[in-house]
């Protein structure tokens, strides 16, 4: 976390500013598209989506970065006791984890719904013991707590220029989709955990399971009924992705050019997974870097072009962490406002 960042969201107690650069430091080593992508907001809006994501990252990392080093009683103590941390860190304000530190204190600042945590600790427990999904259902259920929350947590950050309660289904829908995108992404590594992600009715539809699965990541042999599944999965994806859109001009202009830098990125990994037939359960698919960087520069102008439209248009604007209403910043009232969207 530079000094800028922490200075800007008045973040000045020196344990607090620690908590808050660890988190940074988890964002930029595991989450590089998400990192790029939030290097495009507001430099004080940044600590808070680091501390979100940083939560998120040190759950995910007791279920599945520690299996082969800790047995099944061993992650579930620990995530036991991340529970009992988050909850204490959420009373109180208060933690010695720095993670949860950083987290209840974002919560705080942002009026965020402590039950959107409780659901994601719920989908983190079913991690320990559910191995596969029958249906896409089933597949959502699970999605509320480990991905739709994730775009809950992140709008009061973001800010609207709407009611929130109006961009929420487009929040959730948006974490789903890049879960989704994950899980198409990750298929061989989720197999080698134990874990299927791809519903079960999507596999029986082309006459496969997951035996037929391992023995494609065991042999490295192709089967076209499985990459019939995996197209499939992929267009259901596309789908999520769609419903998700119209949400982005629903947000304050100055966070837009970040989540569209995001939804672009994420869903480019679709487009690397066709582009490498499908292997999935053999690599992984990855956007070229000079993908991303040209996203990344379109996602500049973009920023440029809210910032000048934002000091054009009288009256307040969206502050982090409320709600304003749609006359309060129109959505269309430039030509590269409108781009954003």
């Amino acid at each position: 976390m530079t000094a800028r960042e922490l200075d800007a969201a008045g973040i000045t107690d020196t344990a607090l500013r620690s908590a808050y650069t660890h988190c940074r430091r988890l964002n930029a080593r595991h989450g590089k598209t998400y990192f790029l992508a939030t290097r495009l907001l507001p430099v004080d809006r940044r600590p808070a989506v680091h501390a979100l994501y940083g939560f998120a990252r040190w759950a995910d990392d007791i279920v599945d970065c520690h299996t082969g080093e800790r047995d099944a009683g061993e992650r579930t103590t620990a995530l036991h006791d991340l529970s009992t941390r988050l909850k204490h860190g959420l009373a109180t304000g208060r933690s010695t984890e720095p993670v949860v530190r950083a987290l209840a204190d974002t919560a705080h600042r942002y009026a965020i719904d402590h039950r959107h945590f409780q659901d994601f600790m719920t989908a983190m427990r079913d991690d320990l013991t559910v191995t596969d999904y029958p249906t896409y259902a089933d597949l959502r259920r699970y999605m509320h707590g480990s991905a739709a929350v994730i775009g809950l947590q992140m709008l009061p950050v973001l800010g609207t220029v709407v009611p929130r309660a109006e961009a929420e289904p487009y929040a959730a829908d948006l974490g789903v989709a890049f879960q989704l995108t994950n899980f198409l992404r990750d298929v061989g590594e989720d197999l080698d955990r134990g874990r299927v992600y791809v519903p079960g009715e999507v596999l029986h539809a082309h006459g496969i399971d997951r035996d037929r699965l391992q023995w494609s990541r065991d042999t490295g042999r192709r089967d076209p009924r499985i990459t019939r599944a995996f197209q499939d999965f992929e267009a259901l994806t596309r789908d999520i992705y769609r419903q998700a859109a119209p949400g982005i001009a629903l947000l304050d202009p100055v966070s837009r050019p970040c989540i569209r830098t995001a939804f672009v990125l994420y869903s480019g990994i679709l487009d690397a997974v066709a582009a490498d037939g499908y292997s999935v359960l053999h690599r992984r698919a990855v956007v070229p870097r000079r993908r991303r960087a040209a996203v990344a520069v379109d996602g500049l102008a973009r920023i440029a072009c809210a910032r000048i439209s934002r000091r054009r248009v009288p009256g307040p604007h969206p502050q982090e962490g409320t709600v304003a209403g749609p006359a309060r910043v129109p959505v269309s009232t430039t030509t590269c406002s409108r781009e954003v969207a």
